[in-house]
């Protein structure tokens, strides 16, 4: 039976960039708004807050220890311990209005992240770009309004993006060269008008399947690789963000969500909160530190 719970009441304004790291057995998140990254482990119920000091978009364990973090002012290392942070590069320095939004890491360890125009009127000038293990940024694809869904297949030869936008809110899947990092042309996945809620952040299972935070649509979908919905999960949120699996063995998943731009914040008053949920019968797949 499908259990769903919330386990860090924190109500974040934008909860997003979850990533849970199988060495720690502890699920790594942020508020986006808050310039907050979090650290919850499930044994304790016990969830920990470090201040970046900026906007987060998303991050990564590193295994050189702390975190590598994608935020509003380009790539940094950041020792949670210790709060001390080590710049990298800002590839969107002459873009001040954008900042750094979802992303995660290949199996290979490199570690992407997409912009976006933060506030204001939407425009197309988000780009996600790749963060080798030598620190050499590489930009893949412009044009985007809200990069987000970034994940990895099993295997690591499909690479999974998204659009939020209301004007595209479209998933695609492109080949992945694990050699060079390279992704292929895009090709369209599953188009969400097909269904309420656009697409947020995105995780893959064992099985090869894309889960999908359809935020302002009150679900989680479980979509195929041919792109058929396949399993949909109501939710007592309406925003939720970014979905990822965890636990000892992989099966629970856990997702982020929204408390800001709600319709009717009285009926979900646990959003911008993690929640988790178990009895899915399904496991996800281990997620790669950053090798740089």
């Amino acid at each position: 039976m499908i259990e769903i719970t919330c386990v860090a009441p924190t109500r974040s304004q934008l909860g997003e960039g979850a990533v849970w790291d199988i060495a720690d057995q502890r699920l790594w998140w942020v508020d986006i708004k808050g310039g907050l990254i979090h650290r919850y482990d499930p044994e304790s119920g016990n969830n920990e807050s470090f201040d970046f000091g900026e906007p987060v978009g998303c991050i990564a364990r590193r295994d050189k220890g702390g975190l590598v973090v994608a935020a509003q002012s380009g790539f940094w290392f950041f020792d949670p311990e210790t709060g001390a942070r080590e710049a990298i590069a800002d590839p969107e320095a002459h873009l001040p209005e954008n900042r750094f939004n979802d992303g995660g890491t290949d199996a290979q360890g490199r570690f992407w992240a997409g912009t976006m125009k933060d506030g204001g009127e939407p425009e197309a000038r988000g780009t996600f770009y790749r963060l080798d293990p030598d620190l050499s940024v590489t930009a893949w694809q412009d044009g985007f309004f809200t990069t987000n869904g970034l994940s990895f297949s099993p295997d690591g030869k499909r690479m999974y993006v998204s659009d939020s936008n209301p004007k595209v809110r479209t998933i695609w899947a492109c080949d992945y060269d694990t050699e060079t990092g390279t992704p292929g042309p895009r090709q369209v996945l599953f188009d969400t008008r097909a269904v309420a809620g656009r697409p947020d952040g995105g995780t893959v299972d064992a099985e090869g399947c894309y889960w999908q935070a359809g935020i302002d649509g009150w679900h989680l979908y479980r979509i195929s690789p041919e792109g058929e919905v396949i399993q949909t999960i109501d939710l007592p949120v309406e925003r939720p963000t970014k979905p990822m699996f965890g636990g000892k063995d992989l099966d629970i998943l856990f997702f982020t969500s929204l408390k800001i731009g709600l319709t009717d914040p009285e009926k979900q008053p646990e959003a911008g909160s993690l929640f988790a949920i178990t009895g899915l019968g399904i496991k996800g797949i281990p997620q790669t530190r950053f090798a740089g």
